[in-house]
């Protein structure tokens, strides 16, 4: 089965499970627009199971799909400082111990079709047994996921190996608080902290709420490279850590602050 029919497979089993979304087809002339598609189903599914015949042609398909683009490890980049690595592009490329999705507190991924976040890419890219996971882990805890801690899960269909999930503070019309900006240094530690219990060697780190939470890109990156930097020196931690930017807003800033 070749990627077009896997995929044709796939939308069919989605749009079975949701007769509603077939509005959505009005036109599917191109593999981009059905991979679209497809993307759009996976985000709006609610965590359920899924057939052995769905689960082993989505993991086909992911792995092809994750798979033909140009995937970073560590041994492609140069350290910015010790252990401390910048990199721009697509966090889901990226062949690490763990990678740091940026999530929200209902822990289930981006629920939006086709939303532009770090949390709807990963959730697409690794497969529904993602979602299914991070369902399973928020219904043991009985309670949404606080800020400033993490959770690791598999990584499931991407190249990296395990998934660290953080709930960043939201910034709203009131601006940055210190209380704010302990949460997100939180988050950094908490992420580092769940790295270093599971041994990892390897860990990339997203902008953690500079996205739809709207903290300050500058003032963030301040935080972020100061935390961890702080972490290693205090628990003489090996970890190396990859500070991945998609923005070149934030490549900028971040060069600029790995050089001073």
């Amino acid at each position: 089965m070749n990627q077009e029919a896997r995929l044709d497979y796939l939308i069919d089993y989605l749009l079975d499970e949701n007769p509603d979304a077939k509005e959505w087809m009005d036109k599917l002339d191109t593999v981009e627009e059905k991979i679209t598609l497809f993307r759009g189903l996976c985000n709006i599914r609610e965590p359920k199971s899924v057939t052995k015949p769905f689960m082993k042609i989505q993991d086909a398909f992911l792995k092809e799909w994750n798979h033909g683009r140009n995937i970073i490890s560590l041994k492609d980049l140069e350290p910015a400082r010790p252990q401390l690595y910048l990199w721009q592009g697509d966090i889901t490329s990226i062949a690490v111990d763990a990678i740091v999705n940026a999530a929200n507190s209902k822990f289930l991924g981006c629920l939006r079709a086709n939303h532009n976040c770090i949390d709807n890419i990963i959730h697409t890219r690794a497969g529904v047994q993602l979602r299914l996971e991070c369902h399973d882990l928020i219904t043991a805890q009985g309670r949404k996921e606080p800020m400033g801690k993490a959770k690791m899960t598999k990584a499931y269909n991407l190249p990296s190996n395990y998934v660290i999930h953080t709930v960043g503070p939201f910034i709203d019309e009131r601006g940055v608080s210190p209380f704010k900006e302990q949460l997100l240094a939180s988050s950094y530690r908490s992420c580092l902290a769940l790295a270093d219990e599971h041994q990892l060697g390897t860990i990339a780190f997203c902008c953690i709420s500079t996205g739809e939470f709207n903290f300050p890109n500058q003032r963030a990156a301040e935080i972020a490279i100061q935390t961890v930097k702080e972490y290693i020196n205090k628990n003489q931690s090996n970890l190396q850590v990859i500070f991945n930017v998609f923005k070149e807003k934030d490549l900028l800033i971040y060069q600029s602050l790995l050089e001073n």
